[in-house]
């Protein structure tokens, strides 16, 4: 394994367990603290974060790291003979498929019909709920998708 590509997968590895660390805050804690507040204040406070994520920190590390995996999956094709081939490959996978398309199917759908809610009117208790349930279940899968892609990179590198 090149000195870059060493370099590339230990960045892959802190990016996916970053990312992974971020999801879980959300899925352990913080949707069940916006749960517990009325459905109006959950609303606020899920389109304020939705718009304060968007951010060069958040996003560089997301997009970033799932660039990196692209092209670890790349490496770990072309050297497939190798014995990390098969950890790269699957972290890759892992990432890209259970956070980065997850992440863009499935939560910001849901991100983006919390958006068109006003906050105070009747109608958004129900796609509240319906938020909270799908989104949570969602992020938890990215969460132990980043985790596991982590945990493959990591294995990877021992066998470089």
């Amino acid at each position: 394994m090149s000195t870059l590509s060493v370099i590339a997968t230990i960045a892959a590895i802190v990016g996916s367990a970053l990312i992974g660390g971020i999801f879980f805050a959300f899925s352990n804690f913080i949707m069940k603290a916006l749960e517990r507040v009325p459905s109006s204040e959950g609303v606020l406070a899920m389109q304020t974060i939705n718009v304060t994520v968007l951010n060069r920190w958040f996003l560089g590390i997301f997009s970033g790291t799932a660039l990196i995996c692209l092209a670890l999956a790349v490496i770990a094709i072309v050297g497939w003979g190798s014995g990390q081939s098969p950890y790269l490959l699957a972290g890759a996978v892992a990432y890209i498929g259970g956070t980065f398309l997850v992440t863009g199917i499935g939560n910001v759908p849901l991100n983006d019909k919390l958006a068109g809610v006003a906050p105070e009117k009747p109608d958004s208790v129900e796609v509240w709920e319906h938020y909270l349930e799908r989104w949570t279940k969602l992020n938890s899968q990215r969460t132990g998708s980043g985790l596991l892609a982590s945990v493959l990179f990591s294995i990877g590198l021992v066998y470089a």
